[in-house]
C-alpha cells in the first residue's frame, strides 16, 4: 500500500515537471520514497524551477567525504585488541539473548553505506542473496547501487555488492559478522543482510541516501527492475552524521 501510493502521488504531481525538465535538457532522476527529483544544472535551470508553483523547494545536494581519520583510528584500536565476544556485544548484553535462543535467524538486515565486500568470510554466509548448498548467489533484490557514474574500483552501478572505502563492510560486521570462529563481532549473527552503495570512495549525498530509503522500501533487480515490497528487509542500520556541508541544511531534507 505504502509503495503504491507513493509511487503513484509522484508519477501524478511530478508529471508536469519532468516534461519541463526534458525541455530544459538537464540530467534529472525522480524519486517517490519523498515527492523529489534531482536535477544537475546551471543557475538558469534553479531560477526556472524556483519560479514554478509545483515546487515547494531547492536542497543543495553536494559531496562530502568521510571523517577517514577517526574511522582509521577506530580500526586501529579494533585490531590492536580482538576477543572472543567483542566488548560492544556484551555491553548491550547481547550474548544473553543468543543463549536464550535469539540470534536473529528469519530476520533480513539492510544497510546502506559505502557498499559491501560480500565475499568477507565474515559475511558471505550471512549474505541473503548467497546459496551455500548451491554455490550460487543472485544479487537481485539483495544488492542496489545509488552511484550511477564511474570513479572508484566499483565503477557505476555495480551489478554485484562493491566496497571501495571498507567502512560499509566494518558496519555489516557489527550488525551480523560471524566467520564461525572465537571472534564474535556481529549483533545478530544468525541474520541475514542485504546492501545499498550510497557513497563513492566515502562520498555521498542526500539523495544518494534518500535512493537507497527507496530501494529498501521496495527492493528491486540489479537492474532497478520489478520493484517488490515483500523483499524489503526488516530493519535497517545506519551511521549517519549528516551536516549542513553534506547538504543537510534543513532538518527535514532526509
Amino acid at each position: 500500500y505504502v509503495y503504491r501510493t507513493l509511487t503513484e502521488h509522484a508519477g501524478r504531481t511530478q508529471a508536469p515537471l519532468r516534461q519541463a525538465l526534458d525541455r530544459l535538457g538537464v540530467e534529472w532522476r525522480p524519486f517517490w520514497v519523498a515527492n523529489m527529483v534531482w536535477v544537475r544544472g546551471g543557475l538558469s535551470a534553479a531560477q526556472a524551477l524556483a519560479e514554478r508553483p509545483d515546487v515547494a523547494h531547492l536542497y543543495a545536494n553536494p559531496q562530502v567525504r568521510l571523517d577517514e581519520a577517526a574511522i582509521e583510528a577506530a580500526s586501529a584500536a579494533l585490531l590492536a585488541s580482538p576477543q572472543a565476544i567483542e566488548w560492544g556485544i556484551t555491553k548491550v548484553n547481547a550474548d544473553d539473548v543468543w543463549a536464550a535462543g535469539f540470534g536473529g535467524a528469519g530476520v533480513v538486515i539492510g544497510g546502506q553505506d559505502t557498499g559491501y565486500r560480500w565475499t568477507h568470510n565474515a559475511l558471505k554466509s550471512h549474505y541473503r542473496g548467497w546459496d551455500a548448498q548451491a554455490g550460487e548467489v543472485d544479487h537481485d533484490y539483495n544488492w542496489h547501487d545509488a552511484i550511477h557514474t564511474a570513479g572508484s574500483d566499483c565503477g557505476a552501478d555495480s551489478a554485484e555488492p562493491c566496497d571501495d572505502h571498507g567502512h560499509g563492510t566494518h558496519t555489516m560486521g557489527t550488525m551480523v559478522g560471524d566467520d564461525g570462529g572465537a571472534n564474535q563481532v556481529g549483533m545478530a549473527p544468525a541474520a541475514k543482510w542485504i546492501g545499498c552503495r550510497n557513497m563513492e570512495e566515502g562520498v555521498g549525498t542526500p539523495a544518494t541516501y534518500a535512493e537507497c530509503y527507496q530501494w529498501f522500501i521496495a527492493p528491486t533487480t540489479v537492474g532497478g527492475l520489478a520493484p517488490d515490497p515483500g523483499m524489503a528487509p526488516d530493519v535497517i542500520n545506519n551511521s549517519w552524521g549528516c551536516l549542513t556541508t553534506e547538504g543537510c541544511t534543513e532538518p527535514d531534507v532526509l
